[in-house]
């Protein structure tokens, strides 16, 4: 059996084993037992993410810079970056349509009939730093090494762009040298990622079995309508880019979705997309796509192309005001949807971003703030979801645009893995 097809099995039978548990730790355990053995066996998944975070940072320093320097001259970089941008934002408008017609459909808050709260509630999230002004000045970063050091993906990526256009001005003769060593860098990044990869089975076990240990079963049930609404839509959205997908790749986009299996299991499974970025990288180079490209466009993607915080967006903030009775007009409607999209553009790697984007946005249309602790409870739940199709769609982007400039190879399956992790 392939290496990568194990650790899919592995890590189908630790996420069952993880429920298994948690559903019987939650039956029998006393309080006490439950709080210790969450608090305690979390700290495989803390372990497994601190890992993969150690490797980002220097893996996509080095990935976007060679792959900006590789590509040359700036009107290069420019195209390829503006193709981004425009899909990026094509896919978030469709992603929140989609949302959109399904909790339009299905109506998961009707019959809550909860009351306006008089007064506004904490819910914990920090979104005081949530403004246009406060965004930018976040995205240009004061230190490289306080970026990397706090892993602000969007402040590495500027960073590394102005790093890469500058030596891409120098020309071939000058940056070869570098090139060559951040090149180095980048595999040594990848082979450390896949000793990482060995300890995702454990991190998986340990993060499902504390949920649902605390949680127990039956909240999948108390929530099953609003769990199941929200899941028909990201479906949905798969669909839709799936479809994109094959107007562009043709058949290939099936053999894309399979290479992608893993990065987005691991995604899935420990409700974190940033957990798949390196496979995600690798695999896409094995692919066929150009290696330049991949490193150019992935981490723009993660910050800029969250089609899961879309669909949850739209469906959970729709949720909140029917649940309280809230009627919003088609004009209103549109005016939030456009808020949460450009509130979530960049906000990447933080914690609960999606909560926070929405504990933002909706007070300024009369929503109350107080619906955020209707989703809190099942919040890792719907992250898994949100964090698996992140990566999905910018797997199928950086493809997309590597067919689009002409830099995707075929069968190049057989020939990358030995430059890769060989």
């Amino acid at each position: 059996m392939a290496s990568a097809n194990k650790l899919t099995l592995f890590i189908v039978i630790f996420m069952l084993a993880g429920i298994l548990s948690g559903a019987v730790i939650h039956s029998y355990a006393s309080q006490e037992a439950i709080a210790a053995w969450s608090d305690n066996i979390t700290l495989l998944t803390d372990i497994f993410l601190r890992l993969i975070k150690m490797v980002i940072a220097p893996l996509v320093f080095s990935t976007l810079t060679v792959g900006i320097m590789r590509l040359g001259e700036t009107a290069t970089i420019g195209r390829v970056g503006g193709k981004a941008m425009v899909w990026f934002i094509s896919s978030s408008v469709l992603s929140i349509l989609v949302g959109l017609f399904i909790v339009t459909i299905e109506h998961p808050g009707s019959g809550l009939n909860l009351a306006i709260p008089a007064e506004s509630v904490d819910t914990g999230l920090a979104v005081g730093g949530m403004s246009l002004k406060g965004f930018l000045s976040h995205t240009i970063p004061t230190s490289i090494a306080g970026a990397m050091a706090n892993n602000e993906i969007l402040q590495i990526v500027v960073f590394s762009m102005f790093f890469g256009i500058g030596g891409a001005s120098l020309g071939e003769k000058f940056n070869a040298p570098l090139v060559a060593a951040l090149d180095v860098v980048s595999h040594i990044m990848l082979k450390v990622t896949g000793y990482v990869m060995y300890v995702a089975p454990l991190a998986i076990f340990a993060a499902i079995s504390s949920v649902i240990a605390t949680q127990g079963l039956g909240i999948l049930l108390n929530y099953a309508s609003f769990i199941g609404g929200y899941y028909v839509a990201i479906l949905l959205t798969c669909l839709v880019l799936l479809a994109v997908g094959y107007i562009v790749l043709k058949k290939e986009v099936f053999r894309l979705v399979s290479m992608l299996k893993d990065p987005v299991l691991v995604a899935f499974t420990t409700s974190s997309s940033e957990a798949a970025y390196p496979k995600t990288l690798e695999q896409l180079t094995k692919f066929g796509c150009s290696r330049n490209i991949v490193s150019f466009v992935l981490p723009i993607g993660y910050s800029f192309n969250l089609v899961g915080s879309m669909v949850y967006c739209s469906f959970a903030s729709m949720f909140i005001a029917q649940a309280y009775n809230i009627h919003l007009s088609f004009a209103e409607i549109t005016v939030l949807m456009l808020t949460l999209m450009l509130a979530s553009k960049g906000i990447a790697g933080v914690p609960r971003s999606a909560l926070v984007v929405l504990a933002a946005t909706i007070p300024s249309f009369n929503i109350p703030v107080a619906g955020i602790l209707l989703l809190m409870g099942i919040d890792h739940f719907l992250d898994m979801g949100r964090s698996a199709i992140n990566v999905l769609g910018n797997g199928i982007a950086t493809a997309m645009l590597a067919q689009n400039e002409g830099l995707l190879e075929e069968d190049a399956e057989e020939r990358v893995p030995q430059q890769l992790v060989g």
